[in-house]
């Protein structure tokens, strides 16, 4: 899924920090702008991915925000698919059924069967590397 949510760049002790506030303890730091900006699509991307896997109500993004004079509205644009594929990696076990004969001559062919199946899943997906 595709998200953009506003949020509020702000200057603290020389380091700039992000808040959501459309995602409740969404907040972070950076260096400078860009790291902050950086900083501040991985924080909403890791918040929205969690609310997805618990199936955890996301708030609607507001529009636009309040900011006073020394603060900057700017918009976090997440993926949370692009995530999802950098960083939940772990192997999943499924239980499949074949017939017999492509079994025996895919194991007389030493064929890996995770590595095929998961590049068969991906061509049928339409998922690029």
């Amino acid at each position: 899924m595709k998200y953009v949510y506003p949020a509020i760049l702000y200057s603290d002790d020389g380091m700039i920090g992000v808040t959501v506030p459309d995602l409740p303890g969404c907040h972070t730091f950076g260096d400078d702008r860009a790291d902050a900006l950086l900083m501040a699509k991985d924080a909403v991307e890791i918040w929205l991915w969690s609310a997805e896997n618990d199936k955890t109500v996301i708030p609607p993004a507001s529009d636009t925000l309040p900011v006073s004079s020394k603060e900057i509205l700017t918009f976090i644009v997440a993926d949370t698919d692009e995530y999802r594929k950098a960083n939940d990696t772990r192997a999943v076990k499924k239980t499949l059924s074949i017939p017999s004969w492509l079994n025996h001559q895919a194991e007389t062919a030493n064929a890996p069967f995770s590595q095929i199946l998961q590049q068969g899943l991906k061509n049928y997906l339409h998922i690029t590397d």
